[in-house]
């Protein structure tokens, strides 16, 4: 399955295939000579050139979501999320895209249940150290999804975007014919009562109909759900929930703590839309 993944991919300099050494230099290069050395910790770095505008998770925004997303408060969005991708990977070689797969946590659901040829994309080199501990089958590539993906058109049968941010041209040229693309996104009122106590930005209105007019120039929106999970959480908890996300940019998780420190249990609902958006079969 790996060499499917490998198959897939395409040199972020010259576009040409991309090989696997795997030899006392583990490495992934093409016939031109361009060559990308493993980390240490199993993942590779493809970006060249200039940097990313994107503000990567640090090394304890990771190790708040792996905690958190271990501990199996969020097992049921895993479990949504794997019944929407198992149709598209039917097929013999298929292979999964994880845009934004941070601690890889996500996809490691989904391959308990299909192993299949995968590939995890992620700016955060932080994240991605435990998402290659945690999938080391996976091809993990720190990448900025706002580039042209270092992928081969229509090499892709699913994509995965779970609150990462989506490039739909892109996405839509790597998806085979028939293709899926998965987009989790929070719906409005997702985590109110923490956001209140933390600090957390709320999600505004109409956030579905503008994914659905961002991913339409290129997608059939196919189907649309809901999922609804009640959470109890300790202090520890919830200050690992926001810490995760986008106020570990600006907050510590020691002050978060602090904001926390007395409320006891903290009872919340996280607020989910799971939609599914289709390329068009091939006309052939």
């Amino acid at each position: 399955m790996l060499s499917d993944a490998v198959s897939a991919l395409r040199c972020p300099i010259c576009q040409d295939g991309l090989a696997l050494e795997n030899g006392p230099r583990r490495a992934l290069s093409c016939a031109a000579g361009h060559s990308f050395d493993a980390a240490r910790q199993g993942y590779f770095n493809l970006l060249t050139g200039k940097g990313t505008a994107f503000e990567a998770d640090s090394a304890a925004m990771a190790g708040a979501r792996h905690d958190f997303l271990s501990a199996g408060h969020y097992a049921a969005l895993a479990h949504a999320l794997g019944d929407l991708a198992l149709p598209g990977l039917v097929r013999s070689g298929a292979v999964l895209l994880d845009s934004g797969t941070g601690t890889g946590n996500y996809l490691r659901a989904i391959l308990d249940r299909t192993p299949t040829a995968s590939i995890g994309l992620d700016i955060s080199k932080f994240a991605l150290r435990r998402a290659a501990r945690l999938n080391p089958d996976t091809l993990n590539l720190v990448w900025d999804v706002w580039r042209p993906l270092p992928l081969g058109t229509g090499t892709i049968d699913v994509v995965t975007v779970v609150f990462a941010p989506r490039n739909p041209s892109e996405f839509a040229r790597v998806l085979r014919p028939g293709g899926r693309a998965i987009v989790v996104t929070p719906r409005p009122g997702h985590l109110a009562e923490i956001a209140g106590l933390a600090g957390m930005l709320r999600i505004e209105e109409g956030k579905d109909e503008r994914l659905a007019e961002t991913m339409g120039g290129h997608f059939v929106l196919a189907r649309q759900d809901s999922l609804d999970i009640h959470l109890q959480l300790d202090e520890a908890g919830a200050a690992d929930l926001a810490f995760m996300g986008p106020a570990g940019h600006h907050l510590d998780r020691q002050e978060l703590l602090g904001l926390l420190k007395g409320t006891g249990p903290v009872e919340t609902t996280a607020k989910f839309s799971l939609t599914v958006f289709t390329t068009p079969p091939d006309a052939s």
